[in-house]
């Protein structure tokens, strides 16, 4: 759901002209944005940065990370509390020390932390008091999303559970950045068709850039720009990422039909990919429901 969506559907030939006009403007700046690699979210603490970087360097050790981490308590807190979790912790031994919770959770969920801890502050920015509703929704959908990514990609043991669930949490940033920066061009939201199709044909290019900037694996970046296309070519673990996220997302929208499970299975070739069919997505979900829900709470939805 969007700004867009709160507003009159009647709509006046002076408002749609402002409406285009706005529409064009807002492209206008998301190409010179993109070309000139200015795309960051707004109110995304420099910390955030920090750690992603820290944990993007080869050989990064442990003890950095905790330097790093601790230098923000309320991100430590969120560590240690994700370390914690029934989701992430199943062994149900508590650590209490930073350092242990680093070693536990390991550098994809760490990453996942940290977007967790930049999400939360920027949803809480004053600059976004009149879309706070929506940009919870957007992050709610993410964590869901996040969750099955989890699931899916332990069930069908082709990638990392943790790198599959750091990129469903990452995989709607672009349309995230695109609803912060909307704010400027209000007349764009009474439009919700024309509004729908900026998201739609720019959102994928704005996410590769930011999680570029994030220094996040390729394969994540690769599969978060391509899994919307469901005549993708791909190889190796950037496909099989991508086929997890397609499937989780197609989840998160229909996790509770089993019908239409079934029919959005139909002929997907991500599922065949994957090994899974409409009855296995279904007793996953099913089975799963508990961990999901903990995993969406160590997540911070």
């Amino acid at each position: 759901m969007t700004a867009a969506q709160n507003t009159d559907t009647q709509s006046t030939p002076s408002m749609q002209r402002d409406a285009s006009m706005d529409a064009f403007e807002f492209v206008r700046e998301l190409a010179s944005e993109l070309s000139s690699s200015t795309i960051e979210l707004p109110s995304f603490p420099e910390v955030a940065l920090r750690v992603q970087k820290v944990l993007s360097e080869d050989g990064a050790s442990s003890e950095r990370v905790v330097r790093v981490l601790g230098a923000e308590p309320v991100l430590a807190t969120r560590v240690l509390s994700m370390a914690n979790s029934a989701a992430l912790n199943p062994g149900g031994k508590p650590v209490t020390e930073l350092r242990a919770a680093v070693t536990r959770l390991g550098f994809d969920a760490l990453r996942s932390a940290a977007v967790g801890f930049a999400v939360a502050q920027l949803r809480r920015a004053k600059a976004f008091a009149g879309i706070e509703r929506h940009l919870n929704v957007l992050w709610q959908h993410s964590v869901l999303v996040a969750s099955l990514c989890f699931v899916v990609a332990r069930r069908s043991n082709r990638i990392s559970p943790d790198m599959a669930m750091l990129t469903g949490l990452v995989h709607g940033v672009g349309k995230l950045y695109i609803l912060t920066h909307s704010m400027r061009h209000p007349a764009l939201f009474g439009d919700q068709a024309m509004y729908q199709r900026i998201v739609r044909d720019w959102h994928g290019n704005i996410a590769k850039a930011l999680l570029e900037s994030w220094f996040l694996a390729d394969d994540i970046v690769i599969a978060v720009s391509s899994y919307e296309d469901s005549e993708r070519e791909l190889r190796g673990s950037s496909a099989a990422l991508a086929d997890v996220l397609e499937i989780a997302d197609m989840l998160s929208m229909c996790k509770d039909s089993p019908e239409l499970i079934r029919t959005r299975l139909t002929n997907r070739r991500a599922a065949a990919h994957l090994g899974l069919d409409a009855d296995i997505c279904q007793a996953m979900v099913s089975e799963s429901a508990e961990e999901l829900a903990a995993l969406r709470a160590a997540l911070g939805h």
